[in-house]
């Protein structure tokens, strides 16, 4: 959360109350963890195959 945003989340809150704002704040975090999270796995996933090119499989 930036400085910008600050005046945004307060009309959220005033507006819808404090559990929608935590939720879509909790939403904007995890999306990222899982983008993050699908990057490596498909990283790592390739690294796999590469392994066991080398190994012969």
């Amino acid at each position: 959360m930036t400085p910008e945003n600050v005046p945004i989340w307060i009309s959220l809150i005033g507006n819808f109350g404090f559990p929608i704002a935590i939720t879509v704040y909790l939403f904007i975090r995890f999306e990222r963890k899982i983008d993050k999270l699908e990057a490596v796995i498909m990283e790592l996933s390739e690294v796999i195959k590469s392994l066991n090119y080398k190994k012969g499989g």
